[in-house]
């Protein structure tokens, strides 16, 4: 971990109340910024109770990731809106094994959302700024809510594509919003845990997904499909419901103008009166902010470069692991390589189970390790992993496709695809959303989190729509080439990552300064910058 000093005058151009990294698991005071003091406060009821709710946006995109897969394995889905990818699969005996799903527009049905996500990321930002977070998370529910019904009724592929983008709208209001809220109402000690909550529900939405096309696909009428996507409406109510009842952050508040609200939230989610401190420190942040005119011109100033490419590189390295070639088409994929269709819908349930139990992982120990050393970790299992069931697949099919796996032959790339799976569930996966929400002050904060979302829907809506392609032209080399990705994602974290784990987020500038390779794009008057000019209201 690369040392830090405090500076001795905090700088207006940092938020010390918006993700302050958490020290250790404990309740108690929330961590000061600048000065080396502990905001009073505890984990409260209220907070957790909250902060679960809000958390349960994930739940639409983790149901999402996990259903798709599902459904595009299924026959009666196939035969009503992909008959041409059907009769490849069960009829056209000359098809490579690898290739049989290969269908530009079976993938489009998967990766529209992603695509209209990203779209909807831009807008997400300015309205959680102007009305709040959760009003953009009840916006993002309700549009999930009306683009899962049409999926679950719909009679043609134009109609499943309008759900997806619906579906995709809604992604991108909840994966813009939740991480903010979740950042400014949880304490300092605990932020990372709660704000891995939201990782933590989309993989409970996408072993959700997996049981439930597990049991649809059993359905006698062929229609199990349609329960399936409609099945999303459920998360999509949830959080809807529970966005109606969620009040709104000290943070947007101040923001929005309601200064007496936002005390009283304050004294509310910290269980004290004694806030003093905290509220005073969020004005200063809020002015600062207000002050911005441009966040998308400030962004690209030189003092921001180490955060900026924070922001593009660790979603892109997130989606170039290959998770997704796992969590979208976990069905097709083992289908792809011998499994028979229930057992590859199984064995999806398996991997999503993983998935919840690794993320656990990571929830109770992000604030303990570090995040460094979760990334680097993570990326070692991942490589290994991806080489042994590379290696296995190239064995058993080679490059024609054609074999039969015995159970304990298939038992063993089970086995190695979960522990593929465990690294990045308490890596990549919670953490990949984590850092990059660390280390952006308040004024550029909308800006930097749209950045981040935007990069994420892109690259997953290109893995999306390149995947059966990939699977068709590089076989059982498509591990070994996202391994090469995890190379250098891995081998990119040790060199340029400092720890951020225990730096408050005022500080985080130091912590840039002491790199040896972003110091040189800090300068000095970056760090030791006056508070004088801001007014400080009375608390009432």
């Amino acid at each position: 971990m690369n040392s830090y000093s405090i500076p001795l005058h905090p700088s207006p151009t940092l938020h010390p109340s918006f993700l302050l990294v958490p020290s250790r698991m404990a309740v108690g005071a929330v961590v000061s910024a600048g000065t080396g003091k502990e905001y009073p406060g505890k984990m409260t009821l209220f907070v957790f109770l909250t902060c679960l709710v809000a958390a349960t946006g994930g739940l639409i995109f983790g149901y999402d990731i996990g259903i798709s897969g599902g459904v595009t394995a299924m026959d009666s889905f196939l035969l009503k809106f992909f008959p041409s990818v059907y009769h490849k699969e069960k009829l056209d005996q000359n098809t490579n094994q690898y290739c049989k799903f290969d269908s530009q527009l079976l993938t489009s049905f998967t990766s529209s959302l992603y695509l209209a996500a990203l779209v909807a990321s831009f807008f997400a930002s300015a309205v959680t700024r102007a009305f709040g977070r959760k009003y953009s998370m009840l916006g993002g529910g309700l549009t999930f809510l009306v683009g899962a019904a049409i999926n679950g009724l719909a009679r043609n592929v134009a109609m499943l594509i309008i759900g997806r983008i619906l579906l995709g709208i809604g992604v991108g209001f909840a994966n813009q919003s939740v991480p903010v809220y979740l950042s400014e109402m949880a304490p300092a000690r605990l932020r990372g845990m709660l704000n891995i909550g939201f990782q933590l529900m989309i993989t409970i939405g996408i072993l959700a997904a997996n049981l439930i096309n597990y049991g649809t696909s059993k359905m006698k009428n062929g229609e199990g499909w349609r329960v399936s996507l409609g099945l999303a409406g459920v998360p999509a109510c949830i959080i809807t419901i529970g966005a109606l009842f969620l009040p709104d952050t000290p943070n947007s508040l101040i923001e929005r103008g309601h200064p007496a609200k936002a005390q009283e939230m304050l004294r509310k989610i910290r269980g004290t009166d004694d806030i003093h401190e905290e509220y005073n420190d969020l004005v200063v942040a809020s002015e600062e902010s207000r002050a911005v005119k441009h966040p998308w011109r400030n962004i690209v100033q030189r003092r921001y470069r180490p955060s900026l490419t924070m922001a593009i590189l660790i979603p892109f390295f997130q989606q170039v692991t290959g998770i997704n070639v796992i969590m979208f088409y976990a069905p097709v994929l083992f289908k792809t390589i011998g499994f028979g269709s229930d057992a590859s819908l199984m064995s999806a349930v398996i991997t999503g189970l993983v998935n919840v139990c690794a993320t656990l992982v990571s929830v109770f120990t992000v604030d303990k390790l570090g995040r460094r050393r979760l990334f680097l970790q993570g990326g070692a299992q991942m490589l290994i992993s991806q080489i042994v069931v590379g290696t296995l697949i190239a064995i058993k099919f080679g490059t024609s496709g054609e074999a039969h796996l015995s159970k304990t032959y298939a038992g063993f790339v089970v086995v190695f695809i979960c522990i593929y799976v465990a690294g990045f569930a308490w890596s990549w996966g919670p953490l990949g959303w984590l850092v990059p929400s660390e280390i952006f002050p308040l004024e550029i904060r909308s800006a930097g989190q749209s950045i981040n979302v935007s990069v994420n829907m892109l690259f997953t809506f290109i893995i999306a729509q390149a995947f059966l392609a990939m699977l068709c032209h590089f076989k059982f080399g498509l591990f070994y080439f996202f391994g090469g990705w995890v190379v250098i994602m891995t081998v990119f974290i040790a060199l340029f990552l400092p720890e951020t784990k225990n730096v408050p987020i005022e500080e985080m500038i130091n912590v840039w300064k002491s790199h040896w390779f972003w110091g040189r794009y800090i300068q000095d008057t970056d760090l030791h910058t006056e508070m004088t000019d801001v007014k400080k209201p009375p608390i009432v």
